[in-house]
């Protein structure tokens, strides 16, 4: 379909195109009702980015974080944590299960939403994030027989540096495990012996930069042979692999890691942002992954954040570690003090 083109950042429509997400989702989304609160995160925190977190009244966010608390399986053992919808009667609380990746996402909607998190049973937490780690290091998704690789890894890692606890994990066979997915070119797999790739180079990294582990566990050598990895992925935009087109998501899977590898500067914003807005539909909001390709919400809430990360005026400057604003990330540690201090 053409796309109507602009070179300036429509802010007000990607506004608009996050809560229409928030109200109704399109109906070829309908088979990603499993991923409901990732939607609701994608939404939530692309609205925080965008500055624009007032288009939703307080009546709605309040129903938005009673709505995730209502996710919330706690005192259910190693099956503890919060899930992606409500699609089970409570009668069935036997098939009621946390999803690690559900799990950060709830909690950080609930911090962009101005939560305090007194609710959220953090011990129950941990217990199922406990059960979700492999021998290996690595983390399932969640206890059912569900697959296993650093995208999980990152999960957990995050949910401990919210909860501010690092008890739910064996920091020593998780960060192992990333040792071991170093590939030849420097930057990291899913798992040992797999391709290097944008989205698990960042979630290994970022790992890393919430455990205060980067340079402790990377050479110098080692950083820097990330970092020309890394810098080699733009052509216009981000690419994922060497060899593959420009995505929108990858100016923020690779641009963060640059970030937090003291290296965004290296990089050529002119071109990135050309290459992004070249995804954004003007008319009606959003951004795509490709140019003249339908948007989606990961797409448009990623591609933010790689505008954010350079610098973008208009939009708020972010956490690239956690992939929160930087106004979050200040909540998140006033609540650490308040816990401290009871």
């Amino acid at each position: 379909m053409a796309r109507n083109f602009s070179a300036q950042l429509e802010k007000k429509k990607h506004a608009q195109y996050f809560k229409r997400i928030l109200q109704v989702m399109p109906s070829q989304m309908a088979q990603y009702d499993s991923n409901r609160v990732m939607f609701a995160f994608f939404a939530v925190s692309g609205l925080d980015i965008l500055d624009s977190l007032d288009v939703l009244n307080e009546s709605e966010k309040l129903s938005a974080i009673e709505w995730i608390y209502r996710l919330q399986v706690t005192d259910a053992g190693i099956r503890s944590g919060f899930q992606a919808s409500i699609m089970l009667p409570d009668d069935t609380p036997h098939y009621q299960c946390g999803y690690l990746p559900m799990t950060y996402t709830a909690l950080a909607t609930l911090l962009t939403l101005g939560d305090d998190l007194k609710r959220v049973n953090k011990k129950s937490i941990l217990e199922g994030m406990r059960a979700c780690q492999n021998p290996n290091g690595c983390f399932m998704a969640m206890i059912t027989e569900s697959e296993s690789d650093m995208r999980f890894l990152y999960c957990a890692c995050c949910v401990s540096a919210i909860l501010n606890d690092w008890s739910g994990m064996n920091k020593t066979t998780a960060i192992d495990y990333i040792v071991k997915s170093i590939s030849y070119d420097g930057a990291m797999g899913q798992g040992p012996g797999l391709e290097s790739h944008g989205g698990s180079t960042f979630c290994a990294v970022a790992s890393l930069y919430l455990m205060n582990e980067l340079h402790n566990v990377l050479s110098e050598e080692q950083i820097n042979k990330l970092r020309r990895w890394c810098l080699m992925r733009q052509n216009s935009g981000f690419q994922g692999r060497p060899g593959k087109p420009s995505d929108t998501c990858y100016s923020f899977w690779v641009g963060a890691t640059l970030h937090m590898l003291d290296a965004g500067h290296f990089i050529d914003p002119d071109e990135n942002r050309k290459f992004i807005l070249s995804t954004q539909d003007a008319s009606i909001g959003g951004f795509a992954k490709f140019y003249d390709t339908r948007a989606d919400p990961m797409h448009t809430y990623l591609g933010l954040c790689g505008l954010s990360l350079m610098g973008e005026p208009g939009l708020l400057p972010m956490n690239a570690a956690l992939n929160v604003s930087n106004r979050v990330y200040k909540h998140l540690k006033e609540i650490h003090k308040k816990w401290k201090t009871n």
